[in-house]
């Protein structure tokens, strides 16, 4: 049956390129999982015991595919950048066994997770969500992915990003409160995964404020690196 005529134009999918592919990855939801490193949750002031893990949401559209540079964006003088190890499922469900999360990933990308801090912050003295702090345009810069058929399914490995040529995060893989397959396992109880969905695993310590003129690179050692101007 062909597809139906829509009433406004459709929008356009979200695709991610793969290395060393000319296929792409279509982005279903975009998950994020929150402090997930005891280093970055004490600096943002936080107990680093192991909580149940907490999640969040951007859009699709918000990813930002390497090449492209980072707007500033509108109403904050205070924006972060956060690296992170992200996640491309090829599969998916409910109530996903730990032992069998790894079997639903595709690839794997480093991305940065740009918030608005001081609109984060005024969201958490109200008690209200972080969609304005997290969730806006082009808010997440990310790599191309890399399948794990090539670099396996990493555990460990550095974690870093630089401003301007100065190392400001440095963390491994390993230093995740929640692992991989957890967050999986975890995220699965709370909603259905599927194929193209996208999980962006939290940040080690040394989050801090971009601004416009900066270059931001990042990588994760073994899988990928990313370089983002900020304009």
């Amino acid at each position: 049956m062909p597809n139906p005529a829509t009433v406004v134009p459709r929008p356009a999918p979200v695709l991610l390129p793969v290395e060393g592919s000319d296929e792409r990855f279509p982005v279903r939801r975009v998950y994020c999982v929150g402090r997930n490193y005891a280093d970055h949750a004490i600096e943002m002031g936080h107990d680093p015991s192991r909580e149940p893990p907490f999640f969040f949401q951007k859009n699709p559209d918000n990813l930002l595919p390497a090449g492209n540079p980072f707007p500033y964006p509108p109403l904050s003088i205070d924006v972060h950048y956060e690296v992170e190890c992200v996640l491309a499922l090829k599969s998916g469900g409910a109530n996903i066994e730990a032992a069998d999360a790894l079997d639903c990933i595709y690839g794997y990308a480093v991305g940065i997770d740009f918030t608005r801090r001081d609109l984060q912050a005024e969201a958490k003295k109200l008690g209200r969500p972080w969609e304005l702090a997290k969730a806006f345009e082009h808010s997440a810069p990310v790599s191309a992915i890399v399948p794990a058929s090539r670099v396996g399914h990493p555990a460990n490995g550095r974690i870093w990003l630089e401003q301007n040529g100065r190392r400001a995060q440095d963390g491994d893989l390993n230093q995740m409160i929640w692992k991989v397959p957890e967050i999986i396992a975890e995220l699965s109880k709370l909603f259905i995964l599927a194929p193209g969905d996208v999980i962006m695993t939290g940040t080690p310590a040394g989050v801090g404020a971009v601004a416009r003129g900066d270059r931001i690179t990042c990588g994760i050692e073994g899988v990928a690196t990313l370089s983002v101007e900020v304009i």
